[in-house]
């Protein structure tokens, strides 16, 4: 496997097999970690909680945008997995003069699971994944979305606040659910405010746990404003991570639609 093609277009040079690898996405190091890679994963961010195994012994090499280079150089990777949208083009500019890195660039359920397919080949683990890709398949297959769109705005970040537009991953996600984002027309994470989601008429907003922590008292404090809003927390990991985790993530928008439906 001399070159390689990763989601960005860009081709990398493989001698070998990586058996130095490390992991600079959070939700893909999950999947390096579903994938059987314990020995292989060598360096992974702060931001990488799941596994939690991991999170305790695994060498942190900075946060996801403020990557300490230093650190990287001494663990002399064999293959650093990236992403174009979490992680800076400068650092990742930077880090290939010296090592092969693969960047995922992932938009849709499908890219999601092209980059599962991709990283499964590269690390030999070709039939884990494709187990992987199954599991979500199916799981995906059976989650059953509203049949009346609901006119939603997904929050993702206070002071300002900024949404998910309609060309990102969150935005895929939110149309399996049957939830009409209301911002679909603009790209990336626009900033909004509480009269543009009047104005759009949005029934349904959703404040997410990451990367702003939305708690109780965010929704009470939107909700005095936004009078016949509803108004709910959701796990942003469940609509953002692209990894292994979306197995999971349709039965947790089956029960969140149930919920929401009482």
């Amino acid at each position: 496997m001399p070159f390689l093609t990763d989601q960005s277009g860009r081709t990398i040079s493989l001698q070998n097999y990586p058996k130095r690898i490390i992991s600079i996405v959070p939700s893909q190091t999950e999947l390096l970690y579903d994938l059987g890679l314990d020995e292989e994963i060598i360096g992974i961010t702060k931001f990488c909680v799941h596994p939690e195994k991991w999170f305790h012994s695994k060498t942190k090499v900075g946060g996801t945008k403020q990557l300490n280079l230093k650190i990287i150089h001494e663990l002399k990777p064999d293959l650093i997995i990236a992403n174009k949208e979490e992680n800076t083009k400068e650092q990742i500019d930077e880090l290939e003069k010296y090592f092969p890195v693969w960047i995922s660039d992932i938009k849709t359920l499908n890219d999601a699971l092209s980059m599962i397919s991709s990283v499964g080949e590269i690390t030999r683990m070709q039939t884990a994944a494709q187990k992987i890709i199954s599991l979500i398949n199916k799981n995906f297959a059976e989650l059953k979305p509203k049949t009346n769109k609901i006119k939603t705005a997904y929050f993702i970040w206070r002071n300002p606040y900024m949404v998910a537009g309609g060309d990102t991953f969150i935005n895929d996600i939110m149309n399996y659910c049957g939830f009409d984002n209301i911002f679909a027309n603009i790209e990336r994470y626009p900033q909004s405010n509480v009269e543009e989601l009047l104005i759009k008429n949005c029934k349904l907003l959703l404040l997410s746990s990451e990367p702003f922590p939305f708690k109780q008292k965010h929704i009470e404090e939107l909700q005095s404003q936004l009078s016949g809003v509803k108004i709910i927390l959701v796990d942003g990991e469940m609509f953002s991570w692209y990894g292994s985790r979306l197995i999971h993530a349709p039965l947790y928008f089956s029960r969140l639609l149930a919920e929401m439906e009482k």
